[in-house]
């Protein structure tokens, strides 16, 4: 058996509509491309598993644009291949990204038989205003309604994902959805300050004057807010940007930010394992088209859809430990771990940073480890950046 366990990111890429916060949703249109999609997904889980076959998996992700879109049939039918293909582990982590418009009460009663055991939903806000700025097509009603069904069936791991820092928003809109969230007793809790980027419609009218530039100081404000908020409801903050109740930490993400393998298959996915980034071709129609071809030669973990595979050098693999573990809020980075891995002292190679971030009060340090002061959460981007 492969000596570690793989986490397993199936990217499903088409999307209702496109998104007004979102550059990269660009498939709306393509959904005559979902079945032939959905084989050519398979057929690349086949062509990995031909070469890899010992690969124990123990967490899967269906992530995306919109990957509630597919049947709750052919999300079984791929689940299947994986069980067929791999080692897929008791009890592993099998999460799908919906959103609430998607999941009603037989899709969630038929994804949860086919093996589906937890949610992470897009409520994104409790406000309307809000919702139809970002483009969606639901309402909170709907989200608590689709919650409760859920639990009823027997759901026992559910995320919600909320946003912050949108040019309208108020402090007291912000409150007003992690009031809604907590109302709803989720496990896991992921929140995400709104990134204005080029190509997006937000963008677009912010350029135009139709709505103003987000207030940085404002969104640290609400960042402060749910920080202190979760942590009375009982939610650990385990992650910049994740809080969980006790044993509800997402064990897929944990794979990335502890800079261990994982699958990415599907096009547009990433995937890292045995030193390789690997990049699948963006494009679902030449995606398609190239995973016809089943008879390329097998070079792991290269696929006939790979469009880019880069080996990651040691001094890289470090780079990148640091960068994702100080993400981890508690445990941030293990000097000792360090040492033994990559064979450096870090509290001396990086002296000189660690002194100016200690002064700036950006970081805690101690013998054992490195990790994110409060205040450094805020500014995690450039502090992150210091260091590796």
């Amino acid at each position: 058996m492969y000596p570690t366990p793989v986490s397993l990111y199936l990217h499903i890429p088409f999307c209702r509509k496109i998104c007004t916060y979102c550059a990269f949703n660009t498939y709306a249109g393509l959904n005559n491309l979902v079945l032939p999609y959905v084989t050519a997904l398979q057929r690349e889980i086949e062509f990995v598993a031909r070469v890899r076959p010992e690969l124990a998996i123990h967490t899967v992700f269906f992530g995306g644009g919109t990957p509630s879109m597919i049947s709750s049939e052919q999300l079984q039918s791929i689940l299947n291949t994986v069980r067929s293909c791999f080692h897929l582990l008791d009890g592993a982590e099998i999460t799908l990204e919906a959103n609430p418009n998607d999941l009603n009460d037989s899709y969630l009663a038929d994804i949860l038989a086919a093996g589906i055991n937890r949610l992470s939903i897009g409520m994104q806000s409790s406000q309307q205003s809000e919702l139809k700025m970002y483009g969606r097509q639901h309402d909170h009603a709907l989200t608590m309604q689709v919650v409760e069904y859920a639990r009823r069936i027997g759901f026992r791991n559910i995320s919600l994902d909320l946003i912050f820092g949108n040019p309208n928003q108020a402090a007291g809109m912000w409150e007003e959805t992690l009031d809604a969230a907590l109302d709803l007793s989720p496990d896991h809790i992921s929140l995400y300050g709104l990134e204005i980027k080029g190509g997006t419609v937000l963008k677009q009218q912010i350029e135009a004057g139709e709505l103003p530039l987000p207030d940085e100081e404002t969104a640290a404000t609400m960042y402060e807010m749910a920080r202190t908020r979760l942590k009375a409801h009982g939610f650990r903050h385990y992650e910049i940007s994740n809080w969980a109740k006790a044993g509800f930490e997402a064990r897929h993400n944990l794979q990335y930010w502890h800079h261990k393998p994982y699958l990415g298959l599907g096009a547009g996915a990433h995937g890292y394992i045995e030193s390789q980034r690997t990049i699948v071709i963006r494009s679902p129609q030449k995606y398609i088209t190239a995973m016809e071809n089943t008879a390329s030669q097998r070079q792991f973990p290269k696929t006939p859809a790979t469009s880019k595979i880069t080996p990651v050098d040691r001094e890289a693999e470090l780079a990148e430990t640091i960068m994702v573990r100080l993400r981890l809020v508690e445990d941030g980075i293990d000097l000792k771990e360090i040492a033994e891995e990559f064979g450096v002292d870090l509290l001396a190679t990086k002296a000189e940073q660690i002194e100016r971030l200690l002064a700036l009060g950006m970081i805690e340090v101690s013998d054992e480890r490195i990790r994110l002061s409060e205040k450094g959460h805020l500014l995690s981007t450039p502090v992150i950046a210091e260091l590796y």
